[in-house]
């Protein structure tokens, strides 16, 4: 079993994971500290160290504001955060397992490598090298201003934990066959703003060669559906973000960016700051910070990326989930109208639990289409209206995601594989079991801990099933493998997706009425 690896910077010792035939290894360096004049630049690469480095602890968590994402982790917060963790069953150096690297989620606002939902121990039983990392979040990973674009040799600013995304993925290229991984099979994924930082990969010249295969969990979308602009799929134009900058250090009464790089970065945490200038046809809105356009790391927009084929070639493994962007369980429709006037959050989505609501909204977002919307998602009462929102949230994430990967698969060889995720988990405890987002990450990674959940048998058979699909994937580009329903690869001519979950099988992504008056609608907005 490898315990101790030389790296580029210097040999790592690990530690013996939950099982003892796993060997981990925590808080190794991929960059140097973003500090001082580092600040909002690119990473660099790690100052060697001399010695054998102990990687048996977590990294320090990248400075965010408080959130349940990381209620559970009992690590400090730091600026000095870009580490990465690696889960190997290797014996050898040289036995070339496939490689996933994980993108944790968290509206680029939250979120840590070191969440215990992420632990790799049960796929790399599977034979995969697991790696997660940490990246700069909130203004320190996302601020774009006028001085800072001007000290780019690029002219561009903005991009920092996405450039940190892709210095990790250098790191794996230069280092991971050491821990018996496989440099030519790398595998990115990630879910929510783990999935859209996937998305962004995929579509970065600086990321091309890095990987080799994708998985987006939740929110590979058309680049037309209004749903992208504030999920975490949203981008911001270079003037956009360069002019939310300006304001942010004016608020902090910073003249310069000298000042904004003196402030502690305690002061520089922006919370639950929002992009409200941002047409999305409901109130939500996305996060303030977040990824930008700006001609380098993300040379254009999605459908211009699209069109031109300017993609990175890669296969892709993408989906959604049945109660997510809107959509509730059905024993839930009394406590969400209890709660309909709490407090909204970036990326946030509406949900419509009302009559009143329900065909507000319709007016609102789909305007000289309304009444032709309401006769296919009909309703007369607040029960009604609240069914018919989820069938059309529902159907919405589905015929988006196929229309997504009918412009992907236009200029690009390898396969594509969508999912609809409908297994209600229950993570949540006392609340109603859903297939909430996020609720597939404990099955992919095989984490049923009895601690967080009254686990059941059939939630252990639905793992198994999961665990099995995503690490075919990760080794072949295929999920499909022996013991497992076949999953067919998507098709532009075959308006179906895999469901998961709930069943195993090709569902229909709509009713036909339904499916062509989606695309009537999203033919008609602004491309992104």
């Amino acid at each position: 079993m490898l315990t101790t690896v030389e790296t580029a910077s210097g040999p790592v010792e690990g530690i013996p994971a939950r099982d003892r035939s796993i060997t981990v290894f925590r808080g190794i360096p991929y960059a140097q500290p973003p500090v001082g004049e580092l600040r909002w630049r690119p990473p660099q690469p790690p100052e060697r160290w001399s010695g054998v480095r102990r990687a048996h602890r977590f990294g320090p968590i990248c400075p965010q504001a408080p959130n349940p994402e990381i209620a559970g982790v009992d690590l400090p917060m730091r600026e000095d955060c870009l580490s990465l963790n690696v889960w190997t069953g290797a014996q050898h150096a040289d036995e070339r397992r496939p490689v996933l690297v994980w993108i944790y989620g968290g509206g680029f606002r939250v979120g840590t490598g070191a969440n215990p939902r992420y632990d790799g121990v049960n796929l790399a039983r599977k034979g995969l090298v697991v790696v997660t990392f940490n990246y700069r979040l909130g203004a320190l990973g996302f601020l774009a201003t006028e001085e800072l674009s001007a000290e780019s040799p690029q002219r561009a600013s903005g991009n920092y934990g996405l450039l940190d995304q892709i210095a990790a993925l250098e790191w794996v290229q230069r280092n991971i066959a050491g821990f018996g991984g496989d440099p030519g099979r790398v595998t990115i994924a990630g879910q929510s703003a783990g999935a859209g930082s996937v998305n962004f990969l995929a579509m970065s010249p600086l990321a091309k060669g890095l990987f080799q295969r994708a998985i987006a969990e939740s929110h590979a979308r058309y680049s037309r559906d209004l749903e992208l602009r504030y999920l975490s799929t949203s981008y911001r134009t270079r003037a956009d973000a360069e002019s939310h900058g300006a304001r942010y250090a004016e608020q902090r009464k910073a003249r310069s960016l000298a000042q904004l790089r003196a402030l502690p970065w305690q002061s520089l945490i922006d919370g639950d700051a929002v992009d409200t200038e941002v047409e999305t046809g409901s109130d939500a809105k996305p996060p303030l910070f977040r990824p930008v356009v700006d001609g380098y790391v993300i040379p254009q927009g999605y459908d211009q990326t699209y069109i031109n084929g300017l993609q990175n070639d890669v296969g892709y493994l993408a989906g959604n989930n049945r109660d997510e962007s809107g959509a509730v369980p059905e024993n839930a429709f009394a406590a969400y109208r209890a709660a309909s006037s709490r407090a909204r959050r970036p990326g946030m989505p509406p949900v419509h639990v009302t009559l009143d609501s329900f065909r507000a909204a319709a007016e609102r977002k789909f305007g000289a289409l309304a009444d032709e919307f309401l006769r296919l998602y009909p309703a007369a009462t607040d029960d009604e209206a609240a069914h018919s929102s989820n069938a059309a949230v529902r159907d919405n994430a589905r015929i988006s995601t196929f229309l997504w990967a009918t412009d992907w698969s236009r200029h690009a060889e390898s396969p594509v594989f969508t999912y609809f995720w409908t297994h209600r988990s229950p993570i949540h405890g006392p609340d109603p079991r859903r297939a909430s987002h996020s609720s597939e990450i404990d099955y992919v990674f095989g984490n049923l801990d009895p601690a967080l959940a009254a686990w059941s048998d059939e939630d252990r058979a639905v793992s198994e099933r999961m665990t099995g699909y995503w690490a075919n994937y990760i080794a072949t580009g295929d999920p499909n493998g022996p013991g497992l329903p076949h999953w067919p690869a998507f098709r532009p001519d075959r308006p179906s997706v895999m469901e998961l979950g709930g069943d195993f099988q090709p569902v229909p992504l709509a009713a036909p009425a339904r499916l062509e008056f989606w695309k009537r609608f999203f033919a008609a907005q602004q491309p992104w």
